[in-house]
């Protein structure tokens, strides 16, 4: 999903749909909500604000990562946008991305690719033998990618507002299995970033991706 549009949507299971909108137009985006449905009421709950117009419809705001919460419309808006300092790990296959964010700035950033032999069609023990090869490479590509985690991501955990991660999420939790990242952990997201293979174009999209806010519209 490109994150060059301020608003994008998608369907959302069991009816509606999620829009992910930019910070910056959280505001304008629930002045329009308010247009089409009438001034709506606000409630604070878990995940962030409820709005529920006059005529039915229903907004739930979605706090983003490493934002505080809010009681009202202003304050989650500049809550939203406020700077904060977010680590990024994206993961899959054999391909990592770490880095770190200063507000929409990439400001720390490392790409690592390691060879994973694709799966093969033959049968047997040729194809069991493939099997564990492919394993043991996804394995040691894992175990860089932790050791990358542990050199660039750890150093800053203290000062992080949130961990956002991406891709594939069994290779993440392997990554962060590692208990010299337990710090990293402590803080994850519950956000998992949909991205193709990282690299380091899609680690600079993944600022605004983990920064974006989530309003399910029903």
């Amino acid at each position: 999903m490109s994150y060059r549009r301020a608003v994008t949507s998608r369907p959302a299971a069991g009816g509606g749909r999620w829009v992910e909108v930019d910070p910056a137009r959280v505001a304008r985006w629930v002045e329009g909500f308010a247009d089409r449905h009438g001034p709506p009421t606000t409630t604070e709950q878990g995940y962030g604000l409820l709005l529920a117009a006059p005529d039915g419809a229903t907004a739930e705001l979605h706090t983003p990562p490493g934002a505080p919460a809010a009681v009202d419309v202003p304050g989650f808006v500049a809550a939203a946008a406020a700077p904060r300092r977010l680590g990024l790990l994206l993961a899959r296959k054999g391909a990592v991305a770490v880095g770190v964010a200063d507000g929409t700035e990439l400001v720390v950033s490392k790409v690592d690719t390691r060879y994973v032999q694709g799966r093969t069609a033959a049968g047997g023990w040729s194809q069991q033998r493939f099997a564990r090869r492919r394993d043991n490479q996804a394995k040691a590509a894992l175990g860089d990618a932790a050791e990358l985690a542990v050199r660039l991501l750890l150093p800053a955990a203290s000062g992080l507002a949130a961990l956002v991660c991406g891709g594939d999420r069994r290779a993440v939790d392997t990554v962060l299995a590692d208990r010299r990242l337990a710090p990293l952990a402590a803080v994850r997201a519950g956000r998992l970033l949909d991205v193709p293979e990282p690299r380091h174009a899609v680690l600079v999209a993944a600022v605004a991706a983990a920064r974006a806010v989530h309003i399910l519209v029903r």
